[in-house]
């Protein structure tokens, strides 16, 4: 197979770095092709209602942070499962998407955008900035994670057994990074954005 001259040229940190974006990209077209494929309204019903409770009961326990962290780092540390993890991540992220189509379809089936109208500019500006943090969070980390699970997987396969010290590295990474989504993630429900 023939690879292309920026892949053949690069460093092995950069050959990573490449790998992770490409994988990004993946990730993010996966949930977007999530979208296109809504769930039943009874099913989209069940994601809204659960999802809802489960933010009341974290705000409510003041667990949010612990809930939102541990639910996605299990997510990512499943992600990093040699081969494995790539698909198991990209299924996560198909169904996020429909998820999140589940969520925007009864909030306009229950007509919450008329009410969005209230939000003043500051907040609406907030919003955004805090959705895409936690967004960039997320998704680099799962995109690790899936991009480390093939490394993992070919390393181990040469027998070159070092590359389980970037695997503990980077899940570390991974942690700090869904830490501090999970904290800008609290906040930004708990302000009701």
């Amino acid at each position: 197979m023939k690879y292309p001259h920026f892949w053949v040229a690069a460093t092995r940190h950069r050959k990573r770095i490449y790998s992770t974006l490409f994988i990004l990209i993946l990730a993010v077209l996966t949930t977007i092709t999530g979208t296109m494929f809504p769930l039943s309204e009874q099913d989209a019903l069940e994601v809204y209602k659960s999802l809802n409770q489960t933010v009341e009961q974290g705000l409510e326990n003041e667990t949010l942070i612990q809930d939102i962290f541990v639910n996605n780092f299990s997510l990512a540390l499943l992600m990093f499962i040699p081969i494995v993890g790539l698909f198991f991540g990209l299924y996560v992220l198909f169904s996020t998407g429909q998820a999140f189509r589940a969520i925007f379809d009864i909030q306009i089936a229950n007509g919450i955008q008329a009410s969005a109208v209230d939000i003043s500019a500051e907040v609406a500006i907030l919003s955004l900035v805090a959705v895409g943090l936690v967004f960039l969070l997320e998704y680099a980390s799962y995109a690790i994670g899936m991009t480390e699970s093939i490394w993992l997987a070919r390393r181990l396969w040469q027998r070159r057994w070092r590359e389980l010290k970037w695997t503990a590295l980077l899940i570390g990474t991974v942690a700090l990074l869904l830490i501090i989504g999970a904290i800008v993630e609290t906040y930004t429900l708990s302000i009701g954005i």
